[in-house]
């Protein structure tokens, strides 16, 4: 008999525990989210996290995707590369890079990762008969030849060497074991098994790892992967059979986002191999205090919320509202939770914080919420929006705190700065917005206008003194917490009007629109409003910007 904090479980733990590699994928299939398009500062801040949060393997990005990709990757090989700040590990996070199965590819991801003091070369090719036929239009054997050839030029830029055979889930388990027998002897050091569409059940993901395991010569010297897509909403069980058979990493993204459906969520296998060691010989690095804040950063910068239900990081993952439960839970907490909320980031607050309290109180309140890193300059800057806000709540709670700093932290870089906003509005007269911005010159500019309501009036003023055309396309507005006094958060999403801002998706090969996120917080939903617009467009506008500075810095380096 063994415990796990004060829950008591029926099976001996295991002394000796295997490593489990996490492969975060955020910043690269998690980025491939509709509308989760991130700006390189954001991709920097995103991956300094990670690496506090004790993540194995970044993939950063897919370098030949746009100059602005490969600029996200170089700088957080360069920058968040060499960090061992924090982590279990003691080693530096590996950077890697993903190419598809050619030279081109290969070298554009190389040149990337090759500052970090750990990289990755990581490269694929459809294995499936489906997508052979259909996609690549080359048969069995021209397969095996193009993933020898890629792999064994990979292996001579980096030792450390990563294939996926991409719809491994839909192809013939006899010819993968050949693909990847193969690979191995081309230098491949990780064999990674993606379900890419999603599709197998936890039986048949568990099955396939076994028998590829069991089959493939040379499985004893590389470490096996998976990757697993959520269409079935069985990611997370599929991840779980294929470590329960062998597999020693696992490809996931925070808050389970990426294409379609989403991925195998962090939060979610980490917290199952935690809280049950009893079912799995392994363990991981990952410091899971780190977890909500690494969430609920992601959720900013991308404009994808988290839905109250969301496993481990949804707002109602530790909530209890039916009576049985809360009598339950008063009297011990494990009759209604498998694991503490502390275990992931959140504090049960044992002061209460509110317009009387002290810069000391607040800034030991935000180190038990796991915010020890906060410079002086910073603390002062939300300390100063706490006091602001709780003028007008009478108690502030985690939940307004972590608004606070999303709102404050989580923002692009202000090319436009919101300074005011005034409404009139009401059922017998027509809404009047006023707004005052100051321009990239630092000259403050007041512009109204009239809308068929008081937040499209003011976006309408906004858009005079910006002039940037766009479309809304998404409008979310939800309390942080209970009451009228409540903080509302407000994400919007927008898309150029003129349509010039395309970028194409290497998966099938067309070009789509770009849709920039916006993320705003106050208790005045209007204001929230108008700083979720500036905070979108000033994306938009970033963009813009580094897309301008990498073709000239690219024209210059050709001369």
């Amino acid at each position: 008999m063994s415990t796990d904090g004060d829950v008591a479980v029926d099976v001996d733990v295991p002394v000796k525990k295997e490593k489990l590699i996490i492969f975060d994928t955020t910043l690269r299939d998690g980025e491939q989210s509709p509308g989760a398009t991130l700006n390189i500062e954001e991709k920097l801040e995103i991956a300094r996290q990670l690496s506090r949060l004790g993540v194995d393997v970044c993939e950063a990005g897919f370098p030949i995707a746009s100059p602005g990709d490969f600029e996200a990757v170089r700088r957080i090989a360069q920058e968040v590369g060499p960090l061992t700040e924090g982590r279990k590990s003691g080693q530096p996070m590996v950077i890697a890079g993903l190419a598809r199965a050619n030279e081109l590819d290969i070298d554009r991801a190389y040149e990337a990762v090759k500052v970090a003091p750990r990289h990755r070369l990581h490269t694929f090719l459809a294995t499936s008969d489906i997508h052979l036929k259909h996609k690549l239009k080359i048969d069995r054997e021209g397969c095996v030849d193009q993933v020898i050839k890629a792999v064994s030029y990979a292996k001579s830029k980096c030792d450390d060497v990563e294939f996926s055979p991409e719809d491994a889930g839909r192809s013939d388990p006899e010819f993968l074991t050949v693909v990847l027998a193969e690979a191995i002897k081309a230098g491949a050091t990780t064999l990674n098994i993606p379900d890419t569409v999603g599709y197998t059940t936890p039986e048949e993901f568990g099955w396939l790892m076994k028998y590829l395991i069991e089959n493939t010569p040379g499985a004893e010297n590389v470490v096996w992967s998976t990757h697993c897509h959520n269409d079935l909403g069985l990611a997370t069980a599929n991840t779980l059979a294929g470590v329960q058979n062998g597999a020693r990493q696992v490809e996931v993204t925070i808050n389970g986002i990426g294409e379609r459906a989403g991925n195998t969520s962090l939060e979610e296998i980490v917290m199952a191999v935690h809280t049950r060691p009893q079912n799995f010989a392994v363990e991981s690095d990952i410091d899971t205090t780190q977890i909500m804040r690494t969430s609920r950063m992601v959720s900013a910068y991308t404009g994808i919320p988290v839905q109250p239900n969301k496993a481990i990081v949804g707002s109602n993952a530790f909530a209890h509202e039916a009576g049985i439960h809360q009598d339950g839970m008063l009297k011990h907490h494990t009759t209604y939770e498998i694991m503490r909320p502390e275990t992931i980031g959140l504090t049960e607050s044992a002061l209460v914080l509110g317009k009387h309290s002290g810069r000391h109180a607040f800034r030991r309140h935000l180190e038990a919420m796991g915010y020890d890193d906060l410079s002086k300059e910073e603390l002062n800057q939300v300390f100063d929006r706490f006091k602001r806000v709780a003028d007008k709540k009478k108690v502030v709670s985690d939940a307004d705190i972590e608004a606070i700093i999303t709102d404050e932290f989580y923002q692009p870089k202000e090319i436009w700065k919101l300074n005011g906003v005034t409404v009139s509005c009401g059922d017998k007269v027509k809404a009047t917005a006023t707004v005052s911005l100051t321009d990239p010159n630092g000259d403050e500019i007041t512009d109204a206008a009239i809308g068929t309501g008081p937040v499209d009036a003011v976006y309408k003023a906004i858009n005079r003194i910006v002039n940037v055309p766009n479309i809304l396309t998404e409008f979310i507005v939800q309390a942080v917490t209970e009451g009228i006094d409540a903080l509302g958060e407000v994400t919007i999403r927008i898309q150029p009007e003129n349509g010039e801002d395309y970028e194409t998706n290497l998966q099938t090969g067309q070009q789509v629109i770009r849709t920039y996120s916006g993320h705003g917080a106050s208790t005045d939903i209007i204001v929230a409003s108008a700083r979720a617009y500036m905070s979108a467009l000033n994306k938009m506008l970033t963009e813009r910007q580094e897309q301008a500075a990498t073709v000239r810095q690219k024209s210059t380096e050709t001369g």
